[in-house]
């Protein structure tokens, strides 16, 4: 009896750290960012904040929707939005050479928000986010598909390339998804 007690409360310890709590196991992983040594592990860096998580590529007629996301990003992070990219060349619209990529999305958009390095984004080749939201709500068709991932860590909406990172579809679901107005 004594050993179970103990077990229940190592359990519950562990599902009582807030990583745990509320981080589903498609998020519950380390990806180094593009051009970097660094790397992010999205439970711990994430954890209460809603998520705007987009499929990005350099090359691709959609490219241009950098410069809306990090609109997006500086509207919305004061108040717990993350945008995070994936950079993809499933679509074969990435450069190969991860530092030109990087100078895309940095120096050319200015971007801000965090890039993850190269990786697959659909089929049995996906990186695990990737696959939990593939799975869960569709793999992307087509570069800068988005995500929107409430705090709670549930796939509140998918948005399919050619919606706008501003336009009023995408604007209403992330403030609907915010931190502050959860319950």
């Amino acid at each position: 009896m004594k050993h179970l007690v103990l077990t229940m409360a190592a359990v519950s310890a562990l599902f009582s750290h807030p990583v745990f709590a509320s981080c589903p196991d498609f998020l519950n992983h380390s990806m180094r960012k593009l051009a970097s040594t660094e790397t992010i592990q999205f439970c711990e860096a994430y954890e209460g904040k809603a998520l705007l998580i987009v499929n990005t590529a350099s090359y691709c007629g959609y490219t241009s929707q950098f410069e809306g996301l990090e609109e997006v990003h500086q509207t919305y992070e004061d108040n717990g939005l993350v945008v995070l990219g994936f950079s993809s060349d499933d679509f074969f619209q990435e450069d190969n050479d991860e530092g030109d990529a990087a100078e895309v999305c940095f120096e050319k958009y200015e971007v801000t928000f965090p890039v993850i390095a190269t990786s697959a984004v659909r089929g049995s080749d996906a990186n695990p986010v990737f696959r939990g939201l593939g799975e869960a709500a569709g793999y992307p068709r087509w570069n800068f598909n988005k995500y929107l991932v409430s705090p709670a860590g549930e796939i509140v909406e998918h948005f399919a390339s050619g919606v706008k990172p501003d336009s009023e579809e995408m604007r209403a679901a992330i403030e609907a998804a915010l931190p502050a107005t959860q319950s």
